[in-house]
């Protein structure tokens, strides 16, 4: 039973000593930063103490600064009540899977992942969806990494991310991520103009570059109309007639003129001159 005490973890349970160590780590962080009780910790230090697993912070509510890097941990049970955390460091530590321990983080700006062993690209995306604060975020060094399309998975699906694995996220990756997962929102968005003229019938690409594959035009079976017969789709595929209902529907039209270069009615006066025709700007979109 001793020997049992003496281990850092027996069968999955953080021995005595363990909580010793870890209990010792904090008290010289409070004792460290002048905190006189735990409702004050707002930033906590654990890098670098060799631990394994780590009792709940709960006693910590706010708590926003948290440092776990260079650890052996595991597990991330103990951030379960941590709710206030905008700054987490838990990278060169040994986890292998993330679900279920962050999603409830969502004020998180700032998270350390690399250097770890994640494995799956789709389920550690999928605990970071919900924190729409998240800016800067490391996964390099994971087996995940290792997925062709790893980085523009990333950005697709955490848009609010500004800097990814030290990189900044450019515009063009983020057109690139849109084309790759949503290519039909992508097709709108290139299709709809503001400020300047855009023909955007179908099977027309909109700007070098943005639409690589020319769309599809509807056919229609020679012989069939609307309302013609009531036993068969007029359309060989029945998306067609709803691409064509959607081209053929009302247009929005905004005009806009240079009012600097249109002359008052005093200098019409004053000039006693024909008025010129006025440039006029016109875009239509639906």
């Amino acid at each position: 039973m001793h020997r049992a005490r003496n281990t850092e973890i027996q069968n999955g349970v953080i021995s005595l000593t363990s909580h010793f160590h870890i209990n010792q780590a904090i008290e010289k962080q409070l004792k460290i930063c002048g905190y006189k009780s735990n409702v004050d910790v707002v930033a906590l230090y654990l890098a670098r103490q060799g631990l394994r697993s780590i009792p709940s912070l709960s006693q910590f509510r706010r708590l926003r600064y948290l440092w776990i890097n260079n650890n052996k941990i595991q597990e991330l049970t103990f951030l379960i009540k941590n709710y206030y955390l905008t700054e987490l460091y838990l990278n060169n530590n040994e986890l292998t899977d993330i679900s279920g321990a962050l999603k409830h983080l969502c004020s998180l700006q700032i998270l350390f992942l690399h250097n770890n062993e994640l494995k799956k690209l789709d389920k550690t995306v999928k605990e970071l969806k919900g924190m729409i604060s998240l800016q800067t975020l490391n996964l390099f060094h994971n087996p995940l990494e290792y997925d062709p399309d790893y980085r523009l998975y990333v950005i697709y699906f955490l848009p609010s991310v500004q800097l990814l694995d030290r990189k900044l996220v450019t515009q063009k990756e983020r057109e690139s991520a849109l084309n790759l997962y949503n290519p039909k929102r992508a097709w709108v968005m290139q299709s709809v103009a503001f400020g300047k003229r855009a023909d955007t019938s179908l099977g027309t690409t909109v700007g070098p570059g943005r639409c690589t594959q020319q769309a599809r035009r509807p056919i229609m079976p020679s012989g069939q109309e609307f309302g013609n017969n009531t036993n068969r789709v007029p359309f060989e595929d029945p998306e067609d007639a709803v691409l064509v209902r959607a081209m053929t529907r009302s247009l929005m039209e905004f005009s806009s003129v240079d009012w600097n270069k249109v002359a008052t009615s005093q200098e019409r006066r004053l000039e006693n001159k024909a008025e010129e025709p006025l440039e006029k700007l016109t875009v239509q979109f639906r």
